[in-house]
C-alpha cells in the first residue's frame, strides 16, 4: 500500500507527492498585493489558466477575496459572485485541471465542490473563521488545506507575537488536526503561512525549521511568493520579486516543501526539477 501522507486524494485520482508539485495563484480580485495575479474578465481568467497548465501546473488555486495585509472585508455574496465563476469557468475549459477554492467561508467552499467543480479546499483561517468549514470538509471528503494565521487579514501583521513561532504553530496545528482526523477527514494539507501573522524573520526562521513539520506526518505546502519577507529585505518591490521567489523555493524545497503556491508556474517547476538533481545526485 502506497505511504498516504505522500498521495491526496482528488476525486478518486490519487496525486503523488513524492516529487513535490506547483500550485499556480488565480486571484479574481482587484486589490492583490502583486498586480500581476489579479485576474478579472473571462477571457484573462481562461488565458492564464491556459499559461499555467501549459508551463506544467498540477494545482490551480482559485481565489475571490483578497488576504493581503490590511486588506477590506468583503461580503460573501461578492467573493461568491467572483470565485464561483472563475471555478465553473475552468472546470469547463479544461475539465482534467485539478482546481483548488481559497475561501475561509462554508458555504462558498461547499458550492464550488459541489457545483463548479473545485477539487480542494483551501482555507487561510484553519477553520477559525466559519465554525463550519470543518463539517464541510468531513461531509464533502475533498482534500483540505489547513493553514496557520494569527489574528486576520485586517490586523494580523500589527504586532506578532510568538513564544517560540514553530513549537506554537505546532501546537496550533495539532489541535485541529486531531479534530479534523477524529471526524474521518483523510486528506489533510499543512500551510503554516508565511506573511500571516509573523514578522520577516519569523518567516525567515520557519523557513530554515521546515523540517519541523515533518512531525505531523502530513504534506507541507508553503507560499512565499512575491511576499513582503523577500522585497522588504531587498528593498524592492512586489514586480521585482521573482528571483527571490526562486531563491525561497528552492530553499523550501530543500527543507521538505511537497507543494510550492506560486504566481511564476514556469520558474517553479524549474526550481523543482533542478532541487530534484540535486537530491538525486546527493543519495
Amino acid at each position: 500500500m502506497p505511504d498516504r501522507s505522500r498521495y491526496i486524494n482528488i476525486n478518486g485520482r490519487l496525486l503523488d507527492l513524492e516529487t513535490p508539485r506547483v500550485m499556480g495563484v488565480i486571484n479574481i480580485t482587484p486589490d492583490s498585493f502583486y498586480r500581476g495575479s489579479s485576474f478579472t474578465t473571462d477571457d484573462e481568467i481562461i488565458g492564464v489558466a491556459a499559461r499555467m497548465l501549459k508551463d506544467g501546473a498540477d494545482i490551480l488555486d482559485v481565489g475571490g477575496y483578497s488576504s493581503r495585509p490590511g486588506a477590506v472585508d468583503i461580503p460573501a455574496d461578492e467573493e461568491k459572485k467572483r470565485v464561483l465563476g472563475a471555478i465553473k469557468l475552468i472546470s469547463r475549459e479544461f475539465p482534467h485541471s485539478v482546481i483548488s477554492v481559497d475561501t475561509f467561508r462554508s458555504e462558498i467552499a461547499f458550492e464550488a465542490v459541489t457545483e463548479c467543480g473545485a477539487h480542494i479546499i483551501n482555507d487561510i483561517s484553519g477553520g477559525e473563521a466559519d465554525i463550519d468549514m470543518f463539517k464541510v470538509v468531513q461531509k464533502l471528503n475533498v482534500p483540505y488545506i489547513l493553514m496557520h494565521m494569527q489574528g486576520n487579514p485586517g490586523n494580523m501583521q500589527k504586532n506578532p507575537v510568538y513564544d517560540d513561532v514553530i513549537s506554537d504553530i505546532l501546537k496550533w496545528f495539532g489541535r485541529r488536526i486531531f479534530r479534523l482526523q477524529s471526524m474521518g477527514v483523510k486528506d489533510i494539507i499543512i500551510d503554516p503561512g508565511f506573511g500571516f501573522g509573523k514578522t520577516i524573520d519569523q518567516n525567515f526562521e520557519m523557513l530554515t525549521r521546515l523540517r519541523d513539520f515533518s512531525v505531523t506526518g502530513l504534506p507541507l505546502l508553503v507560499g512565499v511568493s512575491r511576499k513582503s519577507m523577500i522585497w522588504k529585505t531587498l528593498k524592492i518591490t512586489p514586480e521585482e520579486c521573482l528571483n527571490g521567489t526562486s531563491v525561497l523555493n528552492a530553499a523550501a524545497l530543500m527543507n521538505g516543501a511537497d507543494i510550492l503556491r506560486v504566481h511564476d508556474v514556469k520558474e517553479a517547476v524549474h526550481t523543482v526539477m533542478l532541487i530534484g538533481k540535486i537530491k538525486e545526485a546527493s543519495t
